[in-house]
């Protein structure tokens, strides 16, 4: 009777902890599909400020200030889901680390951006 008690303890421990990793990758899963989604969205959103027909004339500096004031709520959501997947994914790491991180993305976004319109443009005279 001793033995099946041990042996029903045992299960309960490894059908918990199983559940935990479980539970776990479903966290980790979920903020990565979150964070995925936010950058798409902050892309699009940028894709939109880039293909504007006011924005032709502007020059690098100027395109650059409206893109790092474009699409505020975007920015926000993208910075707050990868900086929860991070969280997720790297709990031990500082999290001044991860929304350093976080910040880069959407700044190496930006940049890229300007880059592109940057190219796109004709040379001025």
């Amino acid at each position: 009777m001793r033995m099946l008690m041990v042996g029903a303890a045992l299960v309960m421990m490894t059908s918990a902890a199983i559940s935990t990793v479980l539970a776990d990758d479903d966290d980790a899963r979920g903020a990565q599909k979150l964070a995925i989604q936010g950058r798409d969205d902050y892309w699009h959103c940028l894709a939109r400020e880039y293909s504007r027909d006011s924005n032709q004339g502007l020059s690098e500096q100027d395109f650059s200030r409206s893109v790092a004031g474009a699409c505020p709520s975007e920015r926000q959501y993208y910075r707050v889901a990868l900086l929860d997947f991070l969280t997720t994914q790297y709990p031990n790491i500082d999290s001044g680390a991860h929304l350093a991180t976080a910040n880069k993305a959407v700044e190496s976004a930006q940049k890229d951006i300007v880059t592109a319109f940057v190219k796109r443009r004709p040379p001025q005279k």
